[in-house]
């Protein structure tokens, strides 16, 4: 734990400028609006280690894969989220000396996230080479209600001289990814264009032809008062900016105003893209800097009117979920179902920016009960329009059916590079068939199965169906060379996680044909003959489900992760020298492949999702087995590990994991926060209060309460939607009470008692 940032319920608050901290910050510190996203780069010029980071949602490059062994399946390229125009420059120079943190002495430093407004704020005191001190107060944003604009206030103060301040606001595309294999440029220049105060670049990208254009203009004013200034224009390769010189006397204040609006060829038409951005960016400066903050503090205060989590008495708890949910809130918005959710959000460019299985199993849950369901429904649509290309990934694999859903992907196609993650990783199919039973289950929209959930799940029951080799010795079916959610182990048989999620995937398709059958006839009728499904098909599927082999170990009655674990050492994690943790850090992947420590839930993943399926007894025995092995050194660990030591009341195991998961950024627990935020994980922490001291689940249509306070807290409360209801409930010392914040009656349970919240009113119940 590395705890450096100033502990406050609602800010992250950095007050001492560390320049081996710097790139940890600039992830920590992002802001986006879902459709683009900035890491906290310094506006001014900056010398020292930084990434630089901005990023336009669902503007990729499908980089070529560099790999030294071929093997045929792997896929062309791996796809980037790009490194887009620096959008925020504005180079300061004091007399003709530049201002650059990195060379001069820094003072009174001070960098605030203010989560409860969506703005990143800064002051400092500069000593420049020359003695000469200034003072900086620098506020931006991404507009939450204009996701194409940005805003910046960034004024310059003389503290003891007066003298010539001169400024260059630009837009740079001259950019790279720090993830280039070949350390290629990705952009190249279109067009740019200058106005009297306003400038416009377009670049394009090499491949697939994305456009962006990004129309900027600038403001100045002393002491509250617009100032008339001359600028010069200054061009270079994929560059526009203005030079301009103010007359600055000692403790006067000069403010520039940036305002700038970015667009992509995603949304408009090559020749519209101009004239978007401007019209985009005359609205905004029309507006005025003060009426976009206040736009933004409003558009804030909605989201957290549905998503706050409250805690009172634990500081680092309550500052730590919110920084969470703010993450998420503003990585995924909803509106566009093209766009989806990257394990870093807007926050750096690890594993690309492109979607994993994260989305179905961690982030869905958390947009179910914080938002419309129309914005839960996108997720799995963006699912659905990819189901040919995942036909498609099937064939290249040579299967000849089913669909198999990529491990990264941006457009559908694979392109993870990683044979055993890649090819073997394949329980990713049982997450997104989960994920339609999730939303359904949580919504009741069963409409939805025959719109789309059914043509997704018969296509991955058909996977499952070609995957799986029948042993006649055995009479059962098996699984053979497989990775598990745990990546620690790799090209294994009868991983017992990815064999249990097929055969439910398989089950809960037969539910689903059923549920069309008997009420929505003539829609079965279309899809069977859409699908080509026949009655040997699904005889088939129940055959597998019937005879799936599950390895297990009846001596210690658990079940095993698969056929060969125990021959593993089984010493438990606690019994190692800590000079060996973290293991991916210090062990060669030999020595970590023969271990049985774990990277993140398995066989609990498969027990947490399927919770209904296992009484408690079976859940604590292999939660005693398997958590021991553990090192939790994947980001999705923690939160299944808390919310499931809540059902088995381990207290202190869910506060300990609960802390880990949320405060996994913050305090930079796997040392590589600089790479970006663990941004899907975080919705794994949401889960581990909602879920898990929450006690949240949706059974039969019903809502289930059975909340707990991990007795650190002196209370806590969440907001949840569920079917035209937002309730909120607050677990006390003593009782739980459950608000109803809208006008819809809510039927819930709480702790096995039936209750009807009434619209605007409440229940209290004790515990």
């Amino acid at each position: 734990m590395k705890q450096y940032l100033k502990l406050d319920k609602w800010n992250i608050i950095e007050e001492d400028f560390q320049l081996h901290q710097h790139e940890i910050s600039e992830s920590i510190f992002s802001i986006g609006n879902g459709y683009m996203g900035q890491r906290a780069n310094f506006e001014e010029s900056y010398s020292g280690p930084s990434l630089q980071g901005s990023y336009m949602a669902g503007v990729y490059y499908p980089d070529k894969t560099r790999v030294g062994w071929w093997k045929n399946g792997y896929p062309e390229y791996f796809a980037k989220v790009l490194n887009s125009t620096n959008w925020i420059g504005i180079h300061i120079e004091i007399d003709g000396q530049p201002l650059d943190l990195a060379t001069c002495t820094v003072k009174e430093f001070s960098r605030v996230l203010n989560m409860k407004e969506g703005t990143l704020s800064r002051s400092f005191t500069a000593e420049l080479e020359s003695g000469k001190e200034i003072r900086v107060e620098a506020l931006r944003f991404v507009s939450m209600t204009r996701h194409e604009i940005g805003a910046i206030r960034y004024a310059v103060t003389p503290l003891n001289f007066s003298g010539t301040l001169t400024v260059t606001p630009y837009l740079d595309g001259d950019v790279q990814n720090k993830d280039s294999n070949y350390e290629e440029k990705f952009w190249v220049e279109v067009a740019k264009e200058f106005g009297e105060n306003d400038a416009l670049l377009t670049v394009k990208t090499k491949k697939l032809d994305f456009h962006l254009t990004s129309v900027m203009t600038f403001e100045i004013s002393k002491n509250g008062e617009p100032v008339t200034f001359e600028s010069e224009h200054i061009e270079k390769d994929k560059y526009v900016g203005f030079r301009a010189q103010v007359e600055a006397a000692q403790n006067e204040q000069i403010v520039i105003y940036k305002y700038v609006a970015n667009v992509t060829s995603r949304d408009y038409g090559f020749g519209q893209l101009a004239d978007a951005g401007r019209s985009a960016l005359q609205s905004a400066v029309e507006a005025g800097f003060q009426e976009l903050h206040k736009e933004q503090i409003q558009a804030w205060a909605d989201k957290w009117r549905d998503s706050d989590i409250v805690i009172e008495g634990d500081v680092a708890a309550q500052q730590a979920i919110r920084f969470n949910i703010f993450q998420l809130n503003q990585t995924y918005s909803g509106e566009d179902d093209r766009l989806n959710i990257g394990p870093k959000g807007f926050t750096g460019e690890k594993y690309g920016g492109s979607t994993y299985w994260d989305t179905e199993a961690y982030c869905l849950p958390f947009y179910l009960s914080t938002a419309d369901s129309a914005i839960a429904r996108n997720l799995l649509i963006y699912r659905y329009k990819h189901l040919e290309k995942a036909k498609e990934n099937a064939r290249k694999l040579g299967f000849t059916k089913g669909a198999l859903y990529p491990m990264v992907t941006m457009n559908g196609e694979e392109c993870h590079n990683e044979w055993e993650i890649t090819f073997e990783e394949i329980h990713r199919n049982g997450a997104i068939a989960y994920a339609v039973y999730n939303y359904v289950n949580y919504t009741g929209d069963l409409d939805y199965l025959g719109q789309y959930g059914l043509e997704v799940l018969a296509e991955i029951a058909r996977f499952w169906e070609e995957r799986v080799n029948y042993v006649p010795a055995k009479d059962q079916y098996v699984m053979l060379g497989v990775t598990g959610p745990n990546e620690y182990e790799n090209n294994v048989n009868n991983n017992w996680y990815t064999n249990r999620i097929a055969s439910w995937t398989m089950e809960y398709t037969l539910d689903v044909l059923d549920y069309l059958r008997e009420n929505e006839p003539s829609r079965y009728a279309e899809l069977v003959e859409k699908l080509h499904l026949t009655e040997e098909e699904t005889a088939k599927w129940q055959e597998i489900i019937d005879k799936m082999y599950y390895p297990f170990d009846p001596e210690r009655q658990v079940f095993l992760q698969q056929d060969g674990f125990l021959d593993k050492d089984l010493t438990p994690v606690k019994d190692l020298d800590p000079k060996h943790l973290p293991l991916n850090q210090n062990w060669s992947w030999d020595r970590i492949l023969r271990s049985a420590y774990i990277k993140q839930a398995d066989v609990l993943q498969g027990l947490f999702f399927l919770g209904d399926r296992y009484d408690l007894d079976t859940k604590k025995r292999n939660f005693d087995f398997y958590e021991p092995l553990t090192v939790h050194e994947s980001s999705l660990s923690p939160c299944v590990h808390s919310i499931m030591a809540c059902e088995l009341g381990y207290r202190e195991k869910a506060y300990e994991m609960y802390l880990r998961t949320s405060r996994l950024d913050l305090d930079n627990y796997n040392n590589d926060t600089e790479d970006g935020c663990h941004t899907t994980s975080m919705a794994g922490t949401w889960m581990s209060v909602v879920h898990g001291f929450g006690g949240l689940k949706v059974k039969d249509g019903a809502l289930h309460l059975n909340p707990f306070n991990p007795g650190h807290w002196k209370s806590f409360s969440f907001k949840v939607m569920f079917r035209g209801s937002r309730l909120k409930v607050t677990v006390g010392e003593h009782d739980v009470l459950v608000t109803n914040e809208s006008e819809v009656p809510a039927d819930i349970l709480v702790y096995g008692q039936d209750y009807t919240v009434g619209g605007m009113g409440n229940v209290k119940v004790a515990h």
